[in-house]
């Protein structure tokens, strides 16, 4: 289970560098943005999810010049960088919460995008609910996030280092996402998977990385005391030596989907019939 509280700590510290250590982000942005050229929408209200310091935002206005955007995200910090960043005559607005309770209306949005934000979230079940609520009928929610296949290789140098402790977060199974969304009312989701490799020279540089883009250990059952440091080199030597040739190697799984919203739900107890469908009683 991961600590919303030390997630929010975290991408405050590392927002000041996080545009300079994003570039999984900013590979899964363009992955995002590119699986949505091919879906007519017409949106004049957008909700970026996990906006981090809005570069999906601003690459989402490039499209839809006139939309109203709002970025989300956990961490004022990143807001903040967010906006300093918008321009003078943009239609935007920033609001610091969490997206499992969105301090929106019912059928706000047009289009709601969440660029990596499913791989923080304890469970994500309430954001698939609330977006499938503010999301307006036949709006889109797209996103991009990583599957269970990633950093495996920074689990088994832990494990081979002997640390009995977790330090990778689960990232959600794409079929898992699928059966999420519709049981949370969204529609017809299309999902699909890639894949990106990443070399390091070293160790230092990829844990260097990792701070600066806020994904250090954040699970609520992880060891609260320090790795000593042999330990750490231990483990550190096992990932370099897993790698074929010199420095490491990552593969991450990329998972991209989209669905539409559906509308408002109607209560369950509520059910209705059109008085001319009712067969008569002969």
């Amino acid at each position: 289970m991961l600590r919303q509280r030390d997630i929010q700590r975290r991408f405050d510290r590392a927002a000041a560098d996080f545009d300079g250590a994003d570039f999984v982000h900013a590979f899964t942005r363009d992955g995002l943005l590119s699986r949505l050229e091919p879906l007519c929408i017409d949106a004049a209200t957008i909700l970026d999810l996990g906006a981090a310091t809005g570069a999906t935002g601003r690459e989402l206005r490039k499209r839809f010049r006139r939309a109203h955007i709002v970025s989300l995200d956990i961490s004022a910090a990143m807001l903040r960088r967010a906006r300093s960043r918008k321009s003078w005559f943009s239609r935007a607005s920033f609001a610091q919460g969490d997206a499992g309770q969105l301090p929106f209306a019912d059928a706000s949005f047009d289009l709601v995008v969440a660029n990596q934000l499913l791989p923080w979230l304890p469970d994500p079940q309430p954001v698939f609910a609330e977006v499938a609520r503010t999301l307006k009928k036949g709006g889109v929610f797209a996103f991009a996030s990583l599957g269970p296949d990633s950093l495996k290789e920074i689990e088994a140098a832990w494990i081979a280092a002997e640390d009995p402790n977790r330090h990778v977060h689960p990232f959600p199974d794409m079929h898992d996402v699928g059966d999420g969304l519709v049981q949370a009312g969204l529609g017809d989701p299309v999902l699909d998977v890639d894949r990106l490799t990443v070399h390091y020279e070293h160790a230092s540089k990829l844990f260097d990385d990792l701070g600066r883009a806020g994904g250090r250990n954040a699970l609520a059952d992880r060891c609260r005391g320090l790795t000593g440091k042999d330990r750490f080199r231990a483990m550190a030597g096992a990932l370099e030596n897993a790698t074929s040739g010199p420095g490491l190697s990552l593969e991450l799984e990329l998972v991209y989907g989209h669905c539409w919203g559906s509308g408002p739900s109607s209560d369950p107890l509520d059910y209705r019939v059109a008085a001319n469908k009712i067969p008569l009683r002969r």
